[in-house]
């Protein structure tokens, strides 16, 4: 089916565009926690293909691609490198980082949507391994760096739900026998401006709705050792 949506070069090049973005964060998470130039490499690969190894691993696509194209091991090498020698101009254009890594999510949501349901899952299973191919990089890396993922925190911009949004879309066309380029187009364009739209205007998801709870945080004990 994707071969159907896009020709195998311009979906090479775009997996590649993905993946040097969501590797230039990665890295740029490495050098704020003052790793070496291993953790450097380490990270940005993990988070460039962590999300498209899970899901190929799920769906049985084995050997995964991370393994079978040079070039998808060999980008992120290249996003650390420069992060390495560069991260104080890269840190600048940060803003430009986070509006290609907006479409790098839209993309992956998209392709993993895509080729999920290509290797027999259903609807919601290939909606969700297709979030999980957007995000999947980025959880891992925060969990490596020792990091509650950002996903998860309720004081980070809107993420996963784009590509929710993105996969969803997806699906609904599967089911009515529409997806073709321009429908798949659509979904990438649309998790790419609500994500957009989420880091413009600091769109989040509600906490618990009600927020007056007898229950209190345990304290800090390194703070009450710090106090003592």
């Amino acid at each position: 089916m994707l071969h159907e949506l896009f020709t195998p070069s311009v979906q090479h090049a775009l997996d590649l565009a993905g993946i040097f973005v969501f590797a230039i964060s990665g890295a740029l998470l490495a050098v704020r926690k003052n790793f070496d130039v291993f953790g450097i490499a380490v990270l940005a690969e993990v988070t460039a293909l962590g999300g498209g190894l899970f899901r190929d691993l799920v769906i049985g696509a084995v050997p995964p691609s991370a393994f079978t194209d040079l070039g998808y091991f060999l980008m992120p090498l290249v996003a650390a490198a420069l992060v390495f020698f560069l991260h104080p101009e890269v840190e600048r254009i940060q803003g430009s980082v986070n509006i290609f890594d907006a479409a790098g999510l839209g993309l992956f949501c998209v392709t993993g949507t895509t080729k999920a349901y290509e290797y027999g899952l259903g609807l919601t299973s290939s909606a969700v391994l297709g979030l999980a191919t957007a995000v999947g990089g980025g959880v891992l890396r925060d969990v490596l760096a020792n990091e509650v993922p950002s996903l998860l925190r309720w004081d980070r911009d809107l993420y996963a739900v784009p590509a929710i949004v993105g996969a969803t879309m997806v699906v609904i066309c599967i089911q009515f026998d529409a997806l073709n380029a321009v429908t798949s187009g659509l979904a990438v364009v649309t998790a790419f401006v609500l994500r957009l739209f989420a880091m413009r205007f600091h769109w989040r998801a509600p906490r618990a709705w009600n927020r007056r709870s007898a229950a209190t945080e345990p304290a800090d004990e390194s703070l009450g050792k710090a106090t003592a």
